[in-house]
């Protein structure tokens, strides 16, 4: 393994500095290594990619969901023609 032997100062708030410090001490490991595998980790195209499938997934989802509702409106409307026709003929009294 080569020795880290650059400096790349990043400024911070104390109270994000802590709050790191102790997510890499959770992990068993020093603040710089942490936050080197945090920015090895980052892609932000591959990210952007993940995003704009689930916002595919949503969209079909949605229109999914209200096309689902709109039948279910569609049948109780139908159904309640159903019941006040049924219940226009009971009152006049025809089958």
């Amino acid at each position: 393994m080569v020795a880290a032997t650059e400096r790349v100062p990043v400024l911070m708030t104390p109270t994000e500095k802590r709050r790191l410090a102790r997510q890499a001490q959770k992990q068993g490991i020093s603040l710089g290594e942490y936050l080197r595998r945090a920015a090895a980790a980052f892609s932000p195209q591959e990210d952007e990619e993940a995003l704009e499938g689930l916002l595919t997934r949503v969209e079909r989802s949605t229109a999914s969901a209200a096309a689902a509702i709109d039948d279910a409106l569609a049948y109780v409307e139908a159904s309640n023609k159903r019941i006040a026709a049924m219940e226009a003929a009971s009152s006049r009294g025809t089958p």
